[in-house]
């Protein structure tokens, strides 16, 4: 675990051989990921919480939309830990989807969880969010917590920066995120940002509701088909069945 490291990087300027040789280990953790999950089809990326047990309310919920996403097609990738993580994969796996993780790997709490037909293990917070993203056509916000909120907002941010397309972001849970979209109109009345920006994600407590929204603003807008890139024989490349 490279926890040390990270922290004396961040530090401030340090050598060129040691700044060189952390990007060369950023490096490889990017080209690690890309071999891991660059044949696992369309994903759904949906975060939440490392906290929940599989007796909470939020676990239920979010195994029952994992299942959903999952008989739509898509592959259910999460940050492949415990929690609502866990509680994705499995209901992909319940209903014979496909499921995969990007793990972060921590000191404490997070271990790859059983549900998972593939994952790889990054350990870097930076490298994991970019992987989350980037095999996703959409985003489904758990309840959670610090975490699970940057992954929300820095979705949220590359759309608005269209950095990236405007895949659909839909936020689980009124209840739970009423401040957090208080706090947005607040911002919103404030100018920090534009009137039309709450238009960015959608909220609802339906399952059915967010797979419509899958169905009008994923499937159909970009037309996905259950494709996935040649492998590479030359790079050693294989497709797996996931």
């Amino acid at each position: 675990m490279n926890t040390a490291s990270e922290i004396k990087f961040l530090e401030g300027p340090q050598s060129r051989w040691r700044e060189f040789t952390f990007a060369w280990k950023v490096l490889i953790e990017f080209i690690r990921g890309y071999r891991s999950l660059s044949f696992v089809g369309p994903c759904v990326t949906i975060f939440g919480s490392a906290r929940y047990n599989e007796d909470h309310e939020y676990y239920k919920l979010t195994q029952k939309v994992g299942a959903e996403v999952a008989k739509m097609g898509f592959t259910v990738m999460t940050g492949g830990g415990p929690g609502l993580m866990e509680a994705a994969n499995r209901g992909a796996k319940d209903v014979g989807g496909r499921s995969v993780g990007c793990n972060i790997v921590l000191p404490f709490e997070q271990k790859p969880n059983p549900y998972l037909d593939r994952w790889v293990n990054i350990r870097y917070f930076f490298v994991r969010k970019t992987l989350l993203i980037k095999y996703s056509y959409a985003f489904i916000c758990m309840p959670g917590g610090y975490g699970t909120l940057d992954e929300l907002f820095e979705s949220i941010t590359l759309i608005q920066t269209k950095k990236i397309k405007d895949f659909p972001v839909i936020v689980f849970d009124k209840a739970f995120h009423k401040e957090m979209l208080e706090h947005i109109e607040l911002m919103k009345q404030k100018g920090t940002i534009s009137p039309e920006d709450d238009q960015l994600f959608f909220v609802t407590d339906s399952v059915e509701e967010a797979m419509k929204v899958l169905t009008e603003k994923s499937i159909k807008r970009f037309d996905l088909r259950q494709e996935t890139p040649k492998p590479f024989a030359w790079l050693f490349e294989r497709r797996k069945k996931v």
